[in-house]
């Protein structure tokens, strides 16, 4: 028996049993739901089944009776009839690449999405979805933290994905906006366990310096840190220095700085939420246990890998107890903790500003670097530089919806 294939897309008002009514006609006549989707943009729909009938006497009666159908409804119906060539080219992409690319900054402007869009087009990707994820904006009421992310699904075969994500740094650079770009596999679904720098990412301080303007040592220290930062100086090599410099500092000095650490803008809306959907997180900190235990218990968090500092009799000796967090350990504890919970490598997510971090941004599934320094930037997965810690959740394809149960 000869076949006919339509596509029918519904645009208007939305409102309830749209879709029952719709599919109630198509029922009648037996027909066979190959395709659909359904978008809503200030309550205005957009409505698409893509529908096998037979062909004759079935096949005209069923484009009439939807029609009489969508007048009721008062919503309006087109119809595009599908060769069976042009419906088999369409399932032959199902097999294609798939990726996503979430765009983040306190604002979307046009000018940010076509240039993002034009990089998508000039490789003859499709987008098969577009998704907001944070929630509506009032245009009289000034957002106290302005947010803004969108989520596109593309697929296609990508040659050369170096060359892609630094077309999207480009623009991230030149526009002030946030671009990542991850494959859409099962890793990508399935995240179970995030990693967190301390100072500078969960903290907006790095407690060393805070410590050694106490003890009277601030500029020296401050400039030993940021070249241990931007990757300029062996990490190893300028913790050992800037421990020597706070010797002599009294313990009691460590609670104080501990409860006034200022913590990052979105660090509690995400662990937070983090928590409530089952994730394991962690500090790796090149800082001190002693603020990542405060911190640990403030955000109930899972774990804390950090130095921990050499006291005797209440005083600082200017050393440390067991081996250095650097880079490489960073690393080695990501690897731990995800053996120790069972946990894929590409299940877990870390998230740094230094140069000291990069090595787990990379053994990650996802490495974010988090307003980070230049290096860090160039060289990590994706990046966060236009909002908070929370970003990462929009990075996870989460919708603030999702997010505002937890809160």
């Amino acid at each position: 028996m000869a076949k006919d294939i339509f596509l029918l897309n519904i645009s208007g008002q939305d409102k309830p049993g749209l879709t029952s009514s719709l599919t109630g006609v198509l029922a009648n006549y037996k027909a066979k739901v190959l395709d659909i989707g359904q978008a809503n943009i200030h309550d205005t729909l957009s409505l698409g089944f893509l529908f096998e009938i037979e062909a004759g006497n079935n096949s005209a009666s069923v484009l009439k009776d939807l029609l009489f159908k969508a007048y009721e409804l008062g919503v309006t119906a087109k119809f595009t009839p599908i060769s069976l060539d042009d419906y088999e080219r369409w399932v032959q992409l199902q097999g294609k690449d798939r990726y996503i690319i979430t765009i983040l900054g306190e604002t979307l402007t046009a000018e940010q999405i076509s240039k993002v869009t034009n990089v998508i087009s000039e490789r003859n990707l499709n987008i098969d979805a577009i998704k907001r994820l944070t929630g509506r904006t009032s245009l009289r009421k000034e957002e106290e933290y302005p947010r803004a992310s969108i989520e596109l699904s593309i697929r296609g075969k990508i040659d050369c994905k170096v060359d892609f994500t630094e077309k999207f740094m480009q623009i991230s650079k030149e526009l002030d906006v946030d671009i990542a770009f991850q494959e859409d596999n099962i890793f990508r679904r399935n995240r179970r366990l995030v990693c967190f720098d301390m100072d500078s990412t969960l903290i907006q301080a790095e407690v060393i310096d805070r410590l050694a303007e106490i003890a009277g040592v601030g500029d020296e220290v401050r400039a030993i840190t940021e070249s241990a930062m931007q990757g300029e100086i062996d990490f190893n090599e300028s913790f050992i220095k800037r421990m020597k410099l706070l010797k002599g500092l009294k313990e009691e000095v460590l609670h104080d700085v501990a409860v006034n650490l200022p913590i990052t803008k979105g660090a509690k809306r995400l662990i937070d939420t983090l928590k409530s959907y089952g994730f394991k997180t962690a500090i790796l900190s090149g800082g001190f246990t002693y603020f990542g235990n405060y911190l640990k218990e403030k955000l109930g968090m899972d774990y804390v890998y950090a130095n921990q500092l050499e006291i005797v009799d209440g005083v600082l000796t200017g050393s440390y107890i067991g081996d250095i967090v650097d880079g490489d350990k960073k690393a080695e504890y990501l690897k731990e903790i995800a053996k120790m919970e069972g946990i894929d490598i590409g299940q877990t997510i870390a998230v740094g500003d230094g140069a000291n971090d990069l090595q787990m941004l990379n053994l990650a599934g996802l490495g974010i670097a988090f307003h980070a320094k230049p290096k860090v930037k160039d060289n990590a997965q994706s990046s966060i530089s236009s909002i908070g810690l929370d970003g990462v959740l929009y990075l996870l394809g989460y919708h603030d919806r999702h997010i505002d149960l937890i809160e």
